[in-house]
């Protein structure tokens, strides 16, 4: 299904007046098993789209949690190998939720673009987000992954102008991703009123829904951005509960589902009061 699965859940949520909330993990944080059924357990707690990061040792466009998660999966022996079947195994149990993997260049170009492919196709995933490929230098893998029917999604950022973000568009589907605040990840805050306008530019350059991501961590942050996007992303705020249930010694999978489903249902509910978008 691929990419007919993420047109098919973006057309399902313009359907009910609704952004999408997109989680994101670190797969195999804090192990495989727990990493699984964190997975697992995402769309039942109001996750619609899914992203799954591949660890990778120098995560440069990450704050301190996720570099800490990239750590944890990496001690753990996880790869990008082990990435795919954790997907295939979440596969098993869901065929409608939306998988983006979410990482870095160098584990794709060892394996090989067009053999990388196949393979994340083969195991059930929807998209890919690489961070520091430029669009510039997008078109191989962009190719490779158009032959297997999945998405690329290359990052708008504050300072992208008209004119990148035409670039950025040529070879982004599914969804624009925009990156709602200057730096890493986890570390500055989203503000909805600067968001807005960006938003309406990226969604004018391509004509996709626009998620945003970086700088949402509350329920409040998330809905006021969800009444101007298509899609909030969050990610920091949940690999923290991670850490903090492994800091005291608590069970890792019921602290991160239980703020999805906080985070989930300010989302679902944003526009209720206020249609816009």
């Amino acid at each position: 299904m691929t990419k007919a699965r993420i047109d098919a859940r973006f057309a399902a949520l313009k359907a009910e007046n609704r952004a999408a909330f997109v989680t994101y993990i670190m797969a195999g944080d804090p192990d495989y098993d727990r990493g699984l059924e964190i997975l697992k357990g995402l769309p039942a707690a109001g996750a619609d789209l899914i992203e799954v990061g591949f660890p990778f040792s120098d995560p440069m466009a990450e704050g301190p949690t996720i570099q800490r998660a990239a750590l944890r999966a990496l001690e753990n022996g996880m790869t990008l190998s082990k990435t795919l079947a954790m997907i295939a195994e979440f596969r098993q149990g869901d065929q409608t939720t939306p998988i983006i993997l979410m990482g870095y260049a160098n584990p794709l170009i060892n394996r090989g673009f067009a053999a990388f492919a196949q393979d994340a196709a083969a195991a059930g995933a929807d998209g890919l987000i690489v961070v520091d490929i430029p669009p510039e230098e997008a078109d191989p893998l962009a190719d490779a992954l158009d032959a297997e029917g999945m998405s690329l999604l290359l990052l708008s950022t504050p300072t992208s102008d008209d004119a990148r973000l035409k670039v950025i568009a040529r070879r982004t589907s599914g969804f624009a991703y925009y990156v709602s605040v200057a730096g890493v990840t986890g570390v500055k805050e989203a503000d909805a009123a600067a968001v807005a306008p960006h938003v309406a530019r990226v969604r004018a350059a391509g004509g996709l829904p626009v998620c945003v991501g970086f700088g949402i961590k509350t329920p409040e942050r998330a809905e006021a951005v969800a009444r101007v996007a298509d899609g909030v992303v969050v990610g920091s705020a949940l690999v923290d509960e991670i850490a903090a249930g492994l800091a005291m010694n608590e069970t890792v999978t019921t602290r991160v589902l239980s703020k999805v489903e906080s985070l989930a249902k300010a989302v679902r509910f944003a526009r209720v009061a206020s249609p816009t978008v």
